[in-house]
């Protein structure tokens, strides 16, 4: 038997799913201030799983996202998408992707800029340092190539 959240994601128009595509695309201007954030936000986000940490539902080892409010590891919408089932289940509506350091709101429907909004900018300098193993480039404003490893 499907659930509201189930139905809700085979309902999703597959264009709808196509602009979501990534900060990296170039073509998405991410947004500088989100009024999500207060609510959505974890307190500790100093201490954040490592990138290579699987799904927690489906253990899927890759490309996963990280629940900013409760800091479940969840794979994405090309996966199984539990992140976005976690959204619609939980209103958690912030999610830091581990593949390429972007910042989704799932209810403004939009990317965060995560280095210049001064919330998230420390989750992202953190996920950075664990992706990489370096402190990220400072480059206020503008979102930094990530390369596959």
């Amino acid at each position: 038997m499907a659930t509201s959240s189930s139905t809700q994601l085979e309902n999703r128009p597959e264009e709808e799913d196509e602009m979501m595509f990534g900060a990296e695309s170039g073509w998405v201007e991410p947004l500088t201030s989100c009024d999500h954030l207060v609510a959505s936000l974890s307190s500790d986000l100093a201490h954040i799983p490592t990138p290579d940490t699987p799904c927690n539902r489906c253990q899927h080892p890759s490309e996963n996202w990280l629940c900013l409010c409760c800091k479940e590891v969840l794979c994405s919408r090309f996966v199984n998408k539990h992140m976005l089932q976690h959204y619609l289940e939980t209103n958690h509506s912030v999610a830091l992707s581990y593949s390429d350091l972007s910042v989704w709101c799932f209810t403004c429907d939009a990317y965060l800029n995560a280095q210049v909004i001064p919330q998230l900018r420390p989750v992202y300098e953190t996920a950075y340092i664990l992706k990489f193993g370096e402190a990220p480039p400072i480059h206020i404003g503008e979102h930094p190539k990530v390369e596959d490893q």
